[in-house]
């Protein structure tokens, strides 16, 4: 069964010596700080990732390393519900206000386009929904459908046309496309100033490279951190495991929380021992699209657990023949995780919420409004 991503997930282990903390520590809370006193007119919490940059302090003979000790499942439910539906809509309420005072001042709204390839029920779904948001948010929007076994020229077509289109400030190629169509170089056409949806080779190099600030963070992952720091998780030192490796989710994600100074990990359909290495980790993010592939022994004691795995399974009784499930057994990871988003109502919401940010953003950016 396919999710909302292509593919399944890769093992990156990255190992660093113990630092000097109170560097770590002190240095982190003056950037901290410094955003929060310019973060007055910001929607999102998460700062820029620029402001996050330290210089590696290695400690001289560190031989550091705790082994994982026996964890014992507690039958009480402990975990808190990361409501991603509810932050989502405190965000896009605030996006929604920034694009009313857009149009009262400059008379210019946001103006975001998607491309719909194929008929996959989750895809039209998130397309859908995508839609909605706009429109409740006063961003406009314009779609383009095109069958699913068009042809390449087509697709690229389409998003040329959008590029050049002075009342679209972002153009989303809802992904993943037919297996028929180059991903790579579709992508290569969109225009890097219109990538809400963060994808673009520069944009993706950007966010991987110390010192760069991408002009979009991908959607998916920009959710989940937000939904990190609103919840008052500490990211910096902590460790974490990213289960999947797409283009989408696994990469980016991971390469975020690396900026935010987690030591990551990723396991991927080829990792040895996969339950052993997620089952050390402080945060699990995982992208896999497999059902309830994370049990209860995959997880550790008072663990964070986002969950973006979002697959289709047929229901007749639902109203569009099928419901969504994550990749988490969610009843058992709140026996065990101090923290866990639901699916669906977890980052989902907040994929959405972003994607109105970046488009906000966009138009903002266009247009020299602050």
């Amino acid at each position: 069964m396919r999710m909302m991503v292509r593919s399944v997930n890769g093992k990156m282990a990255i190992g660093w010596a113990k630092e000097s903390k109170g560097c770590l520590s002190s240095t982190m809370t003056r950037a901290s700080n410094t955003w929060k006193d310019n973060q007055s007119s910001q929607i999102l919490l998460s700062p820029p990732l620029v402001t996050l940059d330290l210089p590696d302090i290695w400690a001289a003979n560190s031989t550091h390393y705790d082994p994982p000790s026996g964890q014992k499942i507690s039958n009480v439910q402990i975990g808190t519900v990361i409501n991603g539906k509810s932050i989502a809509e405190e965000i896009r309420s605030r996006v929604a206000s920034e694009v009313k005072r857009m149009k009262e001042c400059i008379g210019k709204v946001p103006g975001l386009a998607v491309i719909l390839v194929g008929d996959r029920r989750d895809s039209q779904t998130y397309v859908r929904n995508k839609i909605k948001a706009c429109e409740e948010a006063g961003i406009k929007s314009v779609m383009a459908e095109l069958p699913n076994y068009c042809a390449e020229d087509d697709v690229m077509t389409a998003v040329l046309k959008f590029n050049e289109d002075p009342s679209v400030h972002g153009v989303l190629v809802q992904l993943p496309l037919p297996e028929h169509l180059d991903e790579e170089k579709i992508l290569n056409v969109l225009s890097l100033e219109k990538d809400v949806d963060g994808f673009h080779p520069v944009n993706m190099g950007n966010l991987a490279m110390r010192g760069r600030e991408p002009l979009f963070i991908p959607c998916t992952p920009k959710g989940c951190l937000e939904l990190l720091i609103r919840s008052g998780v500490e990211i910096a030192g902590k460790k974490a495991v990213v289960i999947g490796r797409s283009n989408i989710v696994g990469l980016p994600i991971s390469l975020l929380l690396q900026r935010h100074h987690a030591t990551v990990s990723i396991v991927h359909a080829c990792t040895k021992n996969p339950e052993q290495i997620t089952r050390e980790a402080d945060i699990v993010v995982t992208a896999a699209g497999v059902p309830n592939l994370i049990r209860s022994s995959w997880l550790k004691q008072g663990s964070v657990v986002i969950d973006v795995g979002t697959c289709p399974i047929e229901d007749p009784s639902s109203e569009f023949g099928y419901r969504l499930v994550g990749d988490v057994c969610y009843e058992e990871a709140l026996r065990v995780a101090s923290a866990v988003t639901p699916v669906p109502g977890g980052v989902g919401p907040m994929t959405i919420a972003m994607l109105l940010c970046n488009t906000l953003d966009s138009a903002k950016r266009v247009y020299g409004f602050a």
